[in-house]
């Protein structure tokens, strides 16, 4: 069956999801999705009604969702690099570790970025420091858990690192971290080498202007 993803470059959900494409060549039609068109947004509303993408068309069965449709992908396309572990319980951790990346690194970068989407006027203080203590306290967590690692589950690239390779490419920019987290730091620069990610972002090149600060 013919896959079709819908997305936007610049979004670091999306950026996951093609991350997964890219390591197993996943032939697929991309349909980016500007909301800003009152047409597009209408259209992908009709087909996911919450309006929040990435969304994966795999014949007429709609997957929304970075980790279930990497889930789907993994389950109903896979490729040569298997991307959760077969072993039940290597799964559960890798599991583990993709809700890390997207609950403590993701939410409060976007939580730092939302403010600077907002009028002065409307800005919150509180929650602007409370985002970047969540964050400091995700890197400590992760400085230790990469020391003497490859990849965020060890030696096997998997779904994690299609996680936190978006999650800290846009958290480095709101609250830096190469500086203070030396193995965080070498573990973003594999990700950045890594040919699936490095597409990703240079297709988000032409869309960067777009990201506050």
């Amino acid at each position: 069956m013919s896959l079709t993803l819908y997305y936007h470059p610049l979004s670091s959900y999306c950026q996951k999801v093609l991350v997964a494409l890219y390591e197993n060549g996943a032939p697929f039609t991309p349909e980016l999705v500007d909301l800003g068109n009152p047409e597009r947004r209408a259209e992908f509303l009709k087909l996911w009604p919450v309006g929040k993408f990435p969304v994966l068309r795999d014949g007429e069965r709609i997957v929304p969702e970075s980790s279930i449709i990497i889930e789907h992908l993994d389950r109903h396309h896979p490729g040569p690099a298997r991307l959760i572990p077969e072993d039940a319980e290597r799964a559960l951790e890798t599991r583990l570790r993709d809700r890390f990346f997207d609950l403590y690194i993701q939410e409060p970068m976007q939580a730092l970025v939302g403010d600077r989407l907002r009028p002065l006027e409307s800005r919150d203080p509180f929650g602007v420091e409370r985002a970047k203590a969540r964050l400091r306290t995700s890197y400590d967590m992760l400085e230790r858990d990469m020391a003497g690692r490859t990849w965020a589950m060890g030696e096997a690239f998997s779904l994690a690192d299609c996680a936190a390779a978006p999650a800290l490419y846009y958290a480095d920019r709101v609250v830096p971290f190469r500086d203070s987290h030396p193995a965080i730091a070498a573990y973003f620069e594999r990700l950045l080498q890594r040919p699936s990610f490095a597409r990703a972002v240079e297709e988000a090149e032409p869309y960067r202007h777009l990201f506050p600060g």
